[in-house]
């Protein structure tokens, strides 16, 4: 009978993975059976985070199973693969890391973001870095934005490790996903929390305002404060994968506030009348920058399929 091992993949190289299994990190290639069962809606069988069994009989040693996850965050895999690609599994939150310049922050690559671990169900704050290169009073409108949705929000100059202890002490006996841009600093922040990293940091790209990618892989570093921490590589676009409209408005939190006053139970609060959502926009009690994400969202979710008998915006009857 073939050893079987347990361990956790903590990168992955094409279709070579990396697992730690306590005494060691063993280069495994996934056996074929894990993409035979794949569903039809899903690209890969492994990610990053995933506890798995090796079997360390073979040469090379083979990934055989995927045990159960926790959790996972996933995104649509492209414009012309509408499979789900599983990014990383097994987490216990995700920071947004956003610069408030060079380059600058991005509501709807934060929204989009934030939205897909409302979707999965992983914890999530903000991280407003370079501080230093803020203007005027731009950070704290982006606070006061996400901090009624709420999400909370952090502020960071990894350059002069401003904010690192506080940081550091949210990382602390977790793991934790770093997701940004490239270009936001993420690199440098980690090498401020651990110098000895000694992460590759790159310049950024003048002609675009953007970094250019030095993570090209996903990968979970153990750091020396008893915290594991995901670094991911910039994507430009974060598609949800197969939300449908009714589910789209549950994460953003702050239009569960208003949803009552709207004359349809099922409103979309994009084209229906009388619409409280729409209303508490025009007040401003919502930013327009969060709903502007919203209906960009809206238009990459699934429509629901209406009963007959379902009002759908519109007239009743």
């Amino acid at each position: 009978m073939s050893r079987l091992l347990k361990g956790r993949v903590v990168r992955l190289d094409a279709k070579v993975c990396h697992v730690d299994t306590g005494d060691g990190v063993h280069l495994a290639a996934p056996r074929g059976a894990l993409f035979e069962q794949l569903d039809t809606q899903m690209k890969n069988p492994v990610a990053v985070g995933d506890w798995v069994l090796l079997d360390m009989e073979g040469d090379p040693v083979s990934l055989v199973e995927v045990l159960e996850r926790q959790n996972y965050l996933g995104r649509t895999a492209s414009s012309h693969d509408p499979r789900e690609q599983v990014l990383v599994a097994n987490v216990d939150q995700l920071l947004v890391i956003a610069s408030l310049a060079k380059p600058r922050f991005s509501s709807v690559r934060t929204d989009r973001i934030l939205a897909a671990c409302a979707w999965h169900q992983i914890p999530a704050a903000l991280v407003l870095n370079k501080t230093d290169l803020a203007k005027g009073d731009v950070a704290a409108e982006i606070r006061a934005t996400y901090e009624q949705v709420p999400v909370e929000v952090l502020e960071t100059c990894a350059t002069l490790e401003g904010g690192i202890d506080e940081i550091r002490e949210r990382l602390r006996g977790k793991v934790t996903v770093m997701y940004g841009a490239s270009g936001v600093g993420k690199s440098t922040l980690l090498n401020a929390l651990q110098p000895d990293l000694d992460l590759r940091v790159r310049k950024i790209s003048k002609y675009w305002n953007a970094g250019k990618h030095t993570t090209t892989f996903s990968r979970m570093i153990d750091l020396d404060f008893d915290a594991q921490v995901i670094d991911t590589p910039g994507i430009r676009v974060f598609r949800i994968h197969r939300v449908h409209h009714s589910e789209l408005k549950g994460l953003f939190n702050e239009f569960a506030r208003y949803e009552d006053g709207c004359r349809f139970p099922n409103c979309v609060h994009d084209h229906e009348p009388d619409c409280a959502v729409v209303a508490a926009l025009e007040s401003g009690e919502i930013p327009p920058t969060r709903y502007a994400s919203y209906l960009e969202l809206l238009l990459e979710a699934v429509p629901d399929v209406p009963f007959d008998d379902e009002v759908v915006g519109g007239e009743e009857g």
